[in-house]
């Protein structure tokens, strides 16, 4: 909209009508695209939960554009009707500048801005309708003068209108401010004031005018997205914080060694060669309650273990903790696998957390080179001899924490020197087949298959690469765990 500019400024050409037409179009357009978008999330509300601050975020977003956007087609919806009304009056060298009725109609357009104008000389004050709807003040009550404006604003903001017009009637500077006005009916609105100083011919200030803007929604509409964004970004710092404990947590507890780790008999030769190794979820920000173990006994038999919490973060790293730590006390105790997963169970049962767990626990005895194991809801070991695998008949056994008083049966197997057990929990292989080779196979098949390339292998740890190598994928959906032993 056109603006008073001192006597001795030209006027400014005007942009084509037809330009600003193109404008309007490409406004409504997009404002009609991002209605559109606003409408998905909106439709998506009912699937992604309330409490969502990236759904918040992204809805606030919107709404703003679509503020901005309506801003955006007022003021050009301005400026053509300005054209089409006519040309601003010119301004008489000796006297203030005046605009006519077109001017202010177009300032005015749709409601949501006002003119206002005040004569120093004549006290007289003139207010657009606009800005008597903005103000929720009734005409026949007449319009605010300048004495009287600022007891109608916040008390913290009266100091902020007081400066701004003092400078734009003693100075002549513009007045370009926001403050809050309390209303009648005391509502709060939020208004941005644009205005002018109006001069003479001797060049003192004799008027000064102004547009007053409601700018309430689009204020609002600007602190839900700062609200939403600032708990996105809270919860990104807490998701970060939870990760980098669970993970510092994990390391603590998991077993230090990393590569090989071979277990001698008595001084004597290596009686198994092992290695181990964590895939993480490429899904999931939060690792979870994933274990392994493998530690020599005191009567010199050897515990291997490996488990799988519910879970994610904090929550399920502590209680995998809690029972990887029960887990070797008992075992450095002398219970047997069968009776040890009993006590686990209970454990877990009588947690103030509640929780489910699946667990492998296996005892190896090198004399006899026999193996005594006992499982809760967990995937067999794999048994790999002469480039053959065989998945081991698994023992009854429940899931840790799903029923008191549980009992846990106890299987044997004898191995033979060169053998390779594999234990792994059950994020490695899909719960669903996959298509491989254009069929489909289980991730047990596709196990049993990597039976020549273990046979090549030259230790355990050849053989956890074989592994991380096949399983690891890009979208792998759920944390795990492999251990590999080789029997010496």
């Amino acid at each position: 909209m056109p603006s008073p500019t001192h006597a001795d400024h030209t006027a400014a050409r005007p942009p084509e009508p037809g330009a600003v037409d193109a404008l309007i179009s490409q406004t409504r357009r997009l404002r009609s695209r991002v209605d559109a978008v606003l409408r998905d999330r909106e439709a998506a509300d009912g699937e992604i939960a309330p409490e969502d601050a990236r759904l918040r975020w992204q809805r606030a977003l919107c709404a703003l554009a679509v503020h901005q956007l309506d801003d955006l087609g007022t003021h050009l919806g301005q400026l053509k009707d300005g054209f089409e009304a006519g040309e601003p009056a010119a301004a008489a060298p000796d006297g203030p500048v005046r605009f006519g009725p077109a001017d202010r109609a177009a300032d005015c357009a749709l409601g949501r801005a006002g003119s206002a104008e005040w004569d120093l000389l004549t006290d007289a004050v003139q207010w657009s309708d606009e800005l008597f709807r903005i103000f929720g003040r009734s005409p026949e009550d007449g319009p605010l003068s300048l004495d009287e404006l600022p007891s109608w604003l916040f008390s913290e903001d009266q100091h902020i209108l007081t400066r701004m017009v003092t400078g734009c009637l003693v100075d002549g500077r513009p007045i370009d401010c926001e403050f809050r006005i309390v209303r009648a009916d005391a509502s709060v609105r939020t208004v941005h004031m644009v205005g002018e100083p109006m001069l003479g011919g001797d060049g003192g200030t004799v008027s000064m005018w102004a547009v007053i803007r409601d700018v309430s929604d689009l204020r609002r509409s600007q602190r839900t997205l700062r609200e939403s964004r600032d708990s996105l970004e809270r919860q990104r710092r807490s998701a970060q914080t939870e990760r980098r404990l669970a993970v510092e947590l994990q390391e603590a507890v998991l077993p230090p060694w990393r590569g090989t780790l071979r277990f001698p008999q008595d001084g004597g030769p290596v009686t198994m060669d092992l290695a181990a190794h964590y895939l993480p979820s490429s899904t999931g920000g939060l690792i979870g309650g994933d274990w392994y173990d493998a530690m020599q006994l005191p009567d010199g038999s050897s515990l291997l273990t490996v488990g799988d919490l519910t879970g994610h973060g904090v929550a399920a790293t502590s209680g995998m903790a809690m029972l990887l730590g029960a887990l070797r006390g008992m075992a450095v105790a002398g219970l047997a696998p069968g009776p040890l997963m009993g006590w686990l169970n209970e454990l877990l049962d009588t947690s103030p957390q509640p929780a489910l767990g699946s667990a492998l626990c296996c005892r190896f005895e090198p004399a006899t080179r026999t193996l005594r194991w006992s499982q809760a809801g967990h995937p067999a070991p794999v048994v790999f001899r002469d480039a053959v695998g065989r998945v081991l008949d698994p023992p009854d056994g429940v899931l840790l924490g799903a029923t008191s008083g549980a009992q846990y049966a106890q299987a044997e197997e004898e191995l033979a020197p060169g053998d390779l057990l594999v234990l792994h929990t059950d994020g490695l292989v899909p719960r669903r087949g996959e298509d491989v080779a254009g069929g489909t196979h289980s991730g047990a098949d596709r196990l049993l298959a990597m039976a020549p390339l273990f046979a090549t292998a030259r230790s355990a740890h050849d053989c956890v690469r074989l592994v991380a190598e096949e399983f690891g994928v890009p979208e792998r959906e759920d944390d795990a765990c492999v251990l590999v032993a080789r029997i010496g």
